[in-house]
């Protein structure tokens, strides 16, 4: 869940997508995979950062978007430059300023009674607090390069570290509704679940995805290289906790789902007439379910291939499971399912309080473990057996609840949480983590747009964005 930001729905499938974050200038880190999920590299729709500022700074009078990251630069602020040079074709600079280390230089040179000009090092302070990004844009397919950052050394010289991405989204004509994304990364920046940033010197991806199926069957194929050691986003962290699934080595990844929903109440009357709600995928008053069932199966070639005899969950499953470590070789297969219940009342039309979302996800990830606990817990009850804790865990789904309440006008106010059961714990046996607090401004002439500030309290992150039809 994280700060994924995607909130209840995505429509093409319970694919993980990437983390919505602050520590990178793009605006966005790739969870670690694991097995059977995340798949990784499966956004969805997604306007790039790049073109996100570009929107702000034109129709939202928004110079400077501001952006907090306690484990990066702080406060910073973000602006971009977009150049058109032809037809479909557009060049950005994206350009943030690290505030708090613009204030602390600042208050250097205030309190140096010596008398120094401030014009014969000004360029070299902009380079301590600015770092930049350079973007390629054409109509159908994005390629981002270059982003240069630049740090001052001991010795008060700057020293110019080089970055690049490169990525690209196709439109597949000759397989009608096939979404094929290509990146390539140096470094990859990646979280992994306890919300540690991971970079990769350097990571290759190819993705090949279905979208918006009508029959409600999805499937999913990932390619994954990484190259080099992991390190730690900022250096805090030892060597020996770096997620195998981030060592050198290639995996494959294949995944197929089917989705069905059923609409319990839905009511479309009672609509003010001649008024458009503020958002037009959120008009309408319905309760619903939605159910996916799927099966994801991986292999993997290298170093990488270790977490198969390190993971817990997978050891006790009656997955499917391989592991040979003298050619470094694992191959995994297993179930995954997840539930989804919505709510809503009001059409979103009204000054005030005129809605109200809740919703809550149920997810199965490892469909073996689910059915061997519940076996287990079923021939517990028939022979009067006090239940094992353990197998108790084996079958409580991860939880994932939000709400969503109109607070006047075209602003809302939204929570997003994880809600994780835990028997072991007399104490804390029901737990609220990992809670995403946001403020939505619908943009109502767009008719489904939003601006959206959020703030992630446990990581201590914040992050203006621009989201175009979602829930």
């Amino acid at each position: 869940m994280l700060r994924r930001m995607r909130w209840m729905a995505d429509g093409d499938g319970r694919w993980e997508l990437d983390v919505e974050t602050p520590a990178a200038m793009e605006g966005a880190a790739r969870p670690v995979p694991g097995d059977p999920l995340p798949l990784g590299l499966s956004r969805g729709p997604r306007v790039t950062r790049t073109k996100q500022l570009d929107f702000l700074h034109r129709f939202m009078a928004s110079p400077l978007v501001p952006s907090f990251s306690a484990s990066g630069a702080g406060l910073s602020v973000h602006h971009a430059h977009l150049v058109h040079l032809a037809h479909n074709w557009s060049f950005t600079i994206l350009e943030q300023l690290h505030v708090q280390k613009l204030v602390a230089v600042v208050k250097e040179k205030l309190s140096n009674r010596q008398d120094v000009s401030w014009s014969n090092d000004i360029k070299r302070h902009l380079h301590d607090v600015m770092c930049r990004h350079r973007t390629l844009d054409y109509t159908r397919y994005h390629i981002a390069t270059g982003a240069v950052q630049s740090e001052e050394g001991g010795s008060g010289q700057s020293n110019i570290s080089t970055q690049g991405k490169l990525s690209g989204y196709f439109l597949c004509y000759l397989l009608p509704h096939q979404n094929i994304t290509l990146e390539a990364s140096w470094p990859g920046l990646f979280i992994d679940k306890k919300g540690v940033y991971w970079d990769v010197p350097l990571s290759l991806s190819a993705d090949l995805a279905s979208v918006g199926s009508k029959s409600g069957l999805s499937y999913h194929v990932l390619l994954q290289q990484n190259s080099g050691e992991p390190k730690c986003f900022g250096g805090g962290e030892e060597t020996s906790d770096v997620p195998v699934a981030l060592l050198p080595g290639l995996c494959a990844k294949a995944a197929v789902s089917i989705k069905k929903s059923i609409d319990v109440w839905r009511k479309k009357e009672d609509k003010l007439k001649n008024v458009q709600p503020y958002d037009l995928f959120l008009s309408e008053p319905h309760v619903s379910f939605t159910g996916i069932i799927g099966a994801v199966a991986s292999g993997s070639f290298g170093d990488c291939s270790k977490r198969m005899s390190m993971q817990n969950e997978i050891q006790k499953s009656n997955a499917f499971k391989y592991f040979d470590e003298r050619n470094k070789f694992a191959a995994f297969a297993d179930l995954f399912a997840s539930v989804n219940f919505t709510a809503q009342h009001g059409n979103f039309q009204r000054l005030l309080l005129d809605l109200t979302r809740v919703s809550a996800r149920l997810d199965i990830s490892s469909g073996s473990l689910f059915l061997r606990g519940a076996s287990q817990l079923a021939q517990d009850f028939f022979f009067s057996r006090r239940p094992d804790l353990e197998t108790f865990c084996d079958v409580c789904p991860d939880v994932i609840v939000s709400l969503q309440q109109q607070i006047v006008g075209p602003f809302s106010f939204r929570v997003e949480s994880a809600v994780t059961i835990d028997p072991k714990k007399q104490d804390h046996y029901v737990r609220v983590d990992d809670s995403v607090f946001a403020i939505d401004w619908a943009l109502k002439v767009l008719g489904s747009a939003k601006a959206t500030a959020w703030y992630s309290p446990k990581h201590q992150e914040a992050m203006v964005e621009l989201r175009f039809f979602e829930t």
